[in-house]
């Protein structure tokens, strides 16, 4: 049955159906060296200060501002030098008046002390040191709680954990955090037609890039990706092919849902009890596309062509995978002005693949030449998606439009128009 334009789904309708079947899965503790790419599952507070305590923040002597009165070059403070206060080995005795702590970088405050002078700002001898600059109390010193006070809220559930967020927690001395477990997504490809790399070329026969771009897309949103081979064009066989697939969070069905008398792969799913959401979309490239759920499973059938394959992926996938392993989904978008024109018909949704380049005026997006959903090189440098909407028409250079980030970051967010 050939879908005719009013039996298509909008591209944001879409996203919205998804994940509203998009439940964030069972949470689980997780080591902090083994947390980078999950999502937090509660929300983190410290259990004690950063920093835990007063310390300086340069080399140099730890001293009463008072002592340093009237000290300057040529009429410098003469100090008694009575410790050492070193990183991790503090000093042992308080600083009265009229003395000095020697103090590296991070080390504790000595008691009595309420200022340090730079190294580069005294001159020593001997058990003693010259002070050449009258200082303020409180003169390059981090205080405890600067960065984060005990009992402080730190981060919030849903928030995806990257580098940054590994040392923020690591500081704060959360050793496991409870996260949502990773979405297990299986990966089908379907087609008399496909090759593996390395197999013999026969007439006719295509090389199974989804096999390999799919399955990263998966990992780079978070998930667990495995496999699960490829089906033959015929009904049993697809049928027997996708039904181990139904017990992961997530099955990911390539090729096969069109309307073509060998694309089983929808009649295949109906016979396995998938309900079916949605089937079309008022998308170029992606059309074909086919949702469904069984219980708790996604099961989304992506067109066969590898650019329509990984441009629905990621429009729709990603931010299932983003939503169910606890995440925000939101879309991470701005605006960009169009460096060449772009011809188009109103009645589908145009993902259209773009470099972007940072100008005077903000960002530029410019189009690829080659569009088609079979030139898989166009992926490649592509930093985005343009989104020309259904009701649009042809574009020119210098207008606007909305464009999609193509990169994967462990938080999604939106980005603001940048000038």
């Amino acid at each position: 049955m050939k879908r005719s334009k009013a039996d298509l789904i909008e591209l944001e309708r879409a996203r919205e159906i998804v994940l509203e079947c998009a439940a964030p899965l069972d949470t689980q503790q997780v080591a902090l060296r083994g947390a980078l790419g999950r999502y937090l599952a509660a929300d983190v507070e410290s259990a004690e200060p950063v920093p835990a305590f007063d310390n300086s923040a340069m080399d140099g002597f730890a001293v009463r501002a008072e002592d340093t009165r009237g000290a300057r070059p040529g009429a410098p403070v003469s100090l008694s030098v009575v410790g050492e206060s070193r990183a991790g080995l503090p000093a042992p005795v308080a600083l009265g008046a009229g003395e000095a702590i020697g103090i590296s970088t991070g080390a504790v405050l000595p008691a009595g002390a309420d200022a340090v002078v730079r190294v580069e700002e005294t001159r020593a001898e001997g058990t003693r040191v010259e002070v050449q600059v009258e200082v303020e109390a409180g003169c390059d010193i981090r205080r405890a709680g600067e960065d984060v006070e005990p009992g402080a809220p730190v981060l919030e559930a849903g928030t995806g954990i990257g580098p940054a967020e590994l040392g923020v927690l690591a500081s704060v001395g959360a050793a496991e955090v409870a996260c949502r477990r990773r979405p297990r997504v299986a990966i089908l490809t379907s087609g008399d037609e496909l090759l593996e790399p390395g197999e013999a070329m026969r007439p006719g026969g295509v090389r199974n890039s989804n096999s390999f771009s799919i399955p990263a897309l998966a990992e780079a949103a978070g998930a667990e990706a495995t496999l699960g081979g490829s089906a033959p064009d015929e009904l049993e066989a697809t049928r027997a092919a996708i039904e181990p697939a139904l017990d992961c969070d997530v099955a990911v069905l390539c090729g096969g849902v069109s309307v073509g008398r060998h694309d089983h792969v929808r009649q295949a799913l109906a016979d396995l009890g998938v309900e079916e959401r949605f089937w079309g979309v008022a998308l170029k490239p992606g059309k074909p596309t086919w949702f469904g759920t069984r219980g708790d499973t996604l099961v989304f059938g992506l067109p066969g062509n590898p650019v329509s394959a990984m441009v629905v992926f990621l429009l729709l996938v990603r931010p299932a995978l983003v939503a169910l392993a606890g995440g925000r989904p939101e879309r991470r978008h701005t605006t960009a002005r169009l460096a060449h024109d772009y011809e188009k018909q109103p009645g589908r949704t145009h993902a259209v693949r773009c470099r972007l380049e940072l100008c005077e005026d903000g960002w530029r997006a410019h189009p690829f030449e080659r569009q088609g959903s079979h030139i898989l090189t166009s992926m490649l440098g592509a930093d985005c998606l343009a989104i020309v909407p259904t009701a649009s028409g042809s574009l020119r250079a210098g207008d606007d439009v909305e464009v999609e980030l193509l990169s994967a970051v462990s938080r999604p967010t939106r980005i603001g128009p940048l000038a």
